[in-house]
């Protein structure tokens, strides 16, 4: 990589980095080291193949979802699960509005890294069923039944948030997990 490219890759993972890890983070079940290293490894493939890269955000992108996709297609299992300690509460609104994350980050930490990875590009990235297709190398079907299913198993997990309208999701002061809505 010359001098500029150097400058430009450096720029790009200075300027985007948070939003990549976060989704990371949710491709990951929530677990932050397995992000970091999901991250990075997307970026040294990158890296990589930098001069050759029009959209470098779709790229590194792409890379995050097919590494996932590699993860989840192993035959060994993680079997650990990661649990964050609640913070300490402030007031009402944040308090909950934490809680509601939390929830749903233990919530999605136990689905199968497959469902996790369509609940995340389906309802977090706003990805219609034919590019999550795509990006997943699976039919549209395949898309539908695992989202159904998905969704379904969230409501098992968590039936707190059936609780929740649309409306009140929307209204969380984070994007962690809110664009997920589960339905009664």
């Amino acid at each position: 990589m010359d001098a500029q490219g150097h400058e430009a890759f450096r720029e790009f993972v200075e300027n985007r980095s948070t939003t990549l890890l976060r989704t990371a983070v949710l491709l990951s079940g929530g677990d932050r080291h397995a992000a970091e290293d999901l991250l990075q490894n997307a970026l040294i493939k990158a890296a990589g193949r930098w001069h050759r890269i029009d959209e470098p955000e779709a790229y590194v992108r792409q890379i995050l979802y097919r590494q996932q996709v590699s993860r989840w297609r192993l035959k060994w299992r993680r079997r650990e699960l990661t649990v964050a300690e609640p913070p300490e509460r402030t007031d009402a609104d944040a308090a909950s509005a934490t809680e509601l994350r939390i929830l749903m980050r233990g919530a999605l930490a136990r689905l199968t890294a497959r469902q996790r990875t369509v609940l995340v590009l389906r309802y977090f990235e706003d990805l219609p069923e034919a590019d999550v297709a795509r990006i997943l190398g699976c039919s549209v079907g395949t898309v539908r039944s695992t989202t159904h299913r998905s969704l379904a198993k969230l409501r098992v997990l968590a039936p707190e948030l059936t609780a929740l309208g649309p409306a009140d999701a929307e209204q969380s002061p984070s994007r962690d997990f809110s664009p997920v809505e589960v339905r009664p």
